[in-house]
């Protein structure tokens, strides 16, 4: 939409259950498609997880049950595209949750914007990341950094990307990452050789995020601030029911 100023909410979840998180993309998702919320933008870590997207091979998980229970991790078949990844602590999780319609009405360029985020961020701190062909998510040579899943139903984005930062990469050896067995996967720590602080990439993912998708103006919404908006929708639509 022409001469219209894009606004963004964004807010920093914190570390949350994965479960949880999906459950609370779908109420946003409901909102924005009710045209109550504007265009959301999460950022999150997870605690540790492995997620089968549509067209995942269950073959790539490589763990047992009872060795998921061991090491404490959970397993969602969830509504992505994609194959099999992992998310946990020091890996930072994004759910854009917006309109394409009030942007491009095209997935693919949407899922080439998210790519271009990550590979921003990572040329910030002196990587040079990339695209791989035929492959998605973001690159270093044959080392995967980041891994990119979304939905897009009536032109309304779900889930998003997995930014490895301080992530324990060897929980990635349960499964073959994105059904493939040629490539590694890494982190920016691995690439850079430092611990990075979490919240100052989460920053930058904002600020570069609000850039690409030309947001003029973003407000930052507190967790619990969020939490009790969505209550007083989901009340409202009750009673209108």
């Amino acid at each position: 939409m022409e001469n219209e100023i894009r606004k963004l909410t964004y807010c920093d979840l914190g570390f949350v259950d994965y479960e949880a998180a999906w459950e609370l993309q779908k109420k946003v998702f409901n909102k924005r498609l009710a045209r109550e919320t504007e265009d959301t933008f999460f950022l999150l870590e997870h605690p540790h997880t492995y997620t089968l997207g549509k067209v995942a091979h269950r073959s790539n998980l490589l763990l047992t049950d009872e060795q998921l229970k061991e090491r404490g991790i959970k397993v969602y078949d969830i509504d992505r595209g994609g194959d099999i990844t992992y998310h946990g602590p020091g890996q930072i999780v994004g759910y854009p949750i917006i309109d394409l319609k009030n942007w491009k009405e095209d997935t693919h360029a949407y899922l080439r914007n998210l790519e271009q985020l990550i590979i921003n961020v990572c040329k910030k701190y002196g990587l040079d990341a990339g695209r791989k062909e035929g492959l998605t998510g973001v690159w270093i040579d044959d080392r995967k950094i980041a891994a990119i899943g979304i939905k897009v139903s009536r032109w309304i984005t779900m889930h998003g990307f997995a930014f490895n930062i301080n992530t324990d990469l060897s929980l990635f050896g349960g499964i073959i990452p994105c059904g493939i067995k040629d490539k590694e996967v890494t982190s920016l720590e691995k690439e850079t050789g430092i611990k990075h602080n979490i919240n100052d990439i989460k920053r930058d993912l904002l600020e570069e995020f609000a850039r690409i998708f030309d947001y003029m103006l973003y407000t930052e919404i507190d967790r619990s601030r969020f939490i009790n908006s969505l209550k007083e929708f989901e009340r409202a639509e009750h009673e209108q029911g």
